[in-house]
């Protein structure tokens, strides 16, 4: 088991970028290849931005990110209020200047989904999440291949 964290946020746009370097650091630190880290950033963004944007606060008058890592999967949730209507990806026309954001999600991770718990809505995702040690020992070859010429 990796890294497991709850973060929770002001109801602010400010907070989606909190979200994104606190996960970042945390997967950095726990030896999460740099691809994955970028994806799961890329997915919590996105369900932040969407729950700013479509959903209500907790009743707190925050939001709640949270995420957990297993071996070599992370899933990551955004907590909210709820909103007049369920999450669902979209699918805009190519001159439609929003409404991908699910869509984003759904093309990165492995799965996704909505669990419901009284007032509160949380929408999660669950990425592959290799480790990032071997991405250290193809470093190491590489530049050992250098040295050899």
């Amino acid at each position: 088991m990796g890294v497991s964290s709850v973060v929770l946020l002001p109801y602010a746009p400010s907070s989606v970028a909190v979200a994104r370097q606190r996960l970042s650091t945390d997967l950095q630190e726990s030896g999460v290849f740099s691809a994955a880290i970028d994806d799961a950033v890329l997915v919590v963004s996105e369900l932040l931005s969407n729950a700013l944007r479509h959903a209500h606060p907790l009743p707190s008058g925050m939001v709640r990110v949270a995420w957990l890592r297993s071996d070599d999967h992370i899933e990551v949730a955004v907590s909210d209020g709820g909103a007049a209507t369920e999450p669902r990806a979209g699918r805009p026309t190519l001159s439609s200047l929003g409404g991908r954001g699910l869509g984003i999600v759904e093309y990165v991770a492995e799965s996704w989904g909505v669990r419901h718990d009284g007032d509160t809505t949380t929408v999660w995702a669950i990425l592959p999440a290799p480790n990032g040690s071997m991405n250290g020992q193809v470093t190491g070859q590489v530049a050992a291949l250098r040295e050899a010429g």
